[in-house]
């Protein structure tokens, strides 16, 4: 099995040499993190279940990709690996973009160096699709950076003036009345108001500068607890069974994990009921618990109509889906998805979406595997989401 964003299950599929690159993963990973930490100051320190984040994912679509024959072009055409990355990076560590950029080339130049010392060679056309696929890639990734950095400061001065307005108003209101009024009593009273109003004012700004990160946007109050994942996969499957039959298939080991277990049920439920209204009927629905490096990826993969690439992005915004369902689009696609992406991103990590006719289409959330170390990292909006889907298409 490899961890592609297709939840590709028989590596049979791939050509000689994408089996070879999966044979030596866990090496050029390993590698690629010692470079890392050696060359990027920002990841030296990085907990390892952020600094891996969707490497592995990319690394076997890599493989996939450089197969001929296999529906991928790209390690990066169809998903939204790298975008989810660059968010995740700004949201989650102090990188930069030339941070961001500096982890790919260290891919590719590890990627290389350690196919070579293991006598694997590549054609030039492999070797194009590589470096097509990180040159890709690394674009998406510093355009979701910048634009989470930029919606994080957005968030910053929105907040700030938002939480101001009110004392402030209230400021000045009753000096206003201090104005107008010649009862020393009703003046006193009206002070103290004012004084209320700035000592408030006052908090709020020491708060706002004493934090070290500010929330990026509303999130989940997350009741964090230990428990096996699978078991909740399993409840989730059996629940839906009763309801729609034996379409659904689990496949995956015991997985301890640090998470909301109502929230991720719940997500699951969301991400298993969306595959049931858009797969092909009486296709099997597949479920799989994978973990790597300390983070835990959950799938949904089901066959059937694919998800057009511009709307990847939309069926997260229930605004955008409104807008879609009154233009005579599938009405209610991606009912519930808006929420996973928020509990993804409340317990550290993302959602992915990969969809393709030829691969059919697979929803992943991959987060730390204990998310109490990151239940206080900033989440993003919306709007910046939709910023980056339209530059995307510019």
């Amino acid at each position: 099995m490899t961890l592609s964003t297709d939840q590709n299950l028989d590596p049979g599929k791939l050509s000689a040499n994408g089996r070879r690159m999966l044979a030596v993963r866990e090496e050029v990973l390993a590698e690629w993190i010692k470079r890392l930490r050696q060359t990027v100051k920002e990841a030296e320190r990085l907990a390892q279940p952020i600094l891996i984040d969707t490497f592995p994912s990319l690394y076997d679509n890599l493989a996939e990709a450089i197969s001929a024959g296999y529906p991928r072009a790209t390690a990066n055409e169809g998903n939204t690996i790298a975008s989810e990355h660059g968010s995740e990076r700004a949201r989650l560590t102090n990188y930069n973009a030339y941070s961001v950029i500096s982890e790919y080339q260290q891919l590719r130049w590890t990627i290389f160096d350690v196919l070579k010392l293991n006598g694997v060679e590549l054609d030039d056309d492999e070797v194009f699709v590589i470096n097509t696929s990180i040159d890709g890639s690394i674009r998406e990734s510093v355009n979701a950076f910048a634009l989470a950095q930029a919606a994080l400061r957005h968030r910053f001065i929105a907040a700030l003036t938002h939480d101001l307005r009110n004392p402030l108003s209230n400021a000045h209101v009753y000096a206003q009345l201090i104005e107008r009024t010649i009862d020393p009593v009703k003046t006193k009273e009206f002070a103290g108001k004012i004084l209320d109003s700035l000592k408030q004012m006052d908090e709020m700004i020491q708060e706002l500068l004493d934090s070290a990160a500010f929330q990026g946007g509303e999130r989940l109050r997350l009741q964090l607890e230990e428990f096996d994942l699978q078991e909740v996969v399993k409840e989730v499957c059996d629940q839906l069974t009763a309801k729609h039959g034996p379409r659904f298939q689990f496949m995956g080991d015991t997985a301890k994990v640090w998470w909301d277990r109502a929230a991720i049920r719940r997500a699951t439920e969301n991400m298993v009921g969306n595959a049931v209204k858009y797969s092909t009927p009486d296709t099997p629905i597949r479920l799989n618990i994978a973990l790597v490096d300390e983070r835990t990826m959950l799938s949904v993969h089901n066959e059937g109509e694919p998800i057009p690439p511009d709307q990847m992005e939309s069926i997260f915004h229930l605004f955008i889906r409104a807008e879609a369902a009154k233009e005579g689009n599938k009405e209610g696609w991606g009912i519930g998805l808006p929420y996973v992406r928020s509990v993804a991103e409340s317990h550290g990590g993302s959602v992915t979406v990969d969809s393709e006719a030829a691969r059919g289409t697979t929803f992943i959330m991959d987060m730390p595997r204990d998310a109490r170390p990151f239940q206080d990292a900033p989440i993003l909006g919306e709007n910046w989401r939709v910023e980056a889907a339209q530059s995307a298409r510019s």
